[in-house]
């Protein structure tokens, strides 16, 4: 495939509680990204997307139709569009947040042979966030990546305590967000190719 295609990759926020920090890390990593050629990029926010816990008698894998909720619907459309997708996540209780965990158990097919990357932020970088996140990601059938960004705690944590900038942050891991980039786009391209698509 030329790799002059342009391919969608979709930044998921994980967390929606007040004073979050995954919007600005969603921002800074979809940033990133709309520096490089033939990248369409979009932030989805989970915050525009009031879905409630999953509690329909029949599983995504086997439903034949549109679940009716409508932030859901919205939800689906947009993953279907993604060849790619970055989830944002903070380590809650050494996992991912309920509600990024809740909006991947609505979908199923449009998650499929599709490529995953992750920024999370916390304890021990958020590690063992991601590390849960790749198992679901492996059961919904996608590919996540090897190469991460994990923002450990000590240079996490004076960001929430106001003593420095999100910037500040960022700019330290602008190489760990070209290798995870790279890495990903390797992958959205191949498996694209794979899917028979254009």
């Amino acid at each position: 495939m030329n790799k002059t295609t342009s391919v969608q990759i979709k930044v998921i926020t994980g967390s929606t509680r007040e004073g979050r920090f995954s919007d600005k890390a969603a921002a800074w990593i979809a940033g990133e990204l709309k520096k490089l050629e033939g990248i369409a990029v979009e932030v989805l926010d989970l915050r525009d997307y009031d879905m409630p816990f999953f509690n329909e008698p029949v599983s995504p894998s086997f439903k034949t139709e549109p679940y009716k909720n409508e932030a859901v619907a919205r939800f689906t459309k947009k993953v279907a569009e993604g060849d790619a997708f970055v989830m944002v996540t903070p380590e809650y209780n050494h996992s991912t947040s309920g509600v990024l965990k809740n909006a991947l158990d609505w979908i199923q097919q449009e998650w499929w042979k599709k490529p995953v990357a992750f920024v999370s932020y916390g304890s021990v970088g958020g590690a063992r966030a991601v590390e849960h996140l790749r198992l679901i990601a492996i059961e919904l059938q996608m590919a996540p990546i090897r190469e991460a960004i994990h923002m450990n705690g000590e240079q996490y944590f004076p960001v929430i305590m106001g003593k420095t900038t999100p910037d500040n942050l960022f700019a330290s891991y602008a190489d760990k967000a070209a290798s995870m980039t790279t890495q990903l786009l390797w992958w959205t391209y191949a498996l694209k190719e794979a899917r028979g698509e254009k």
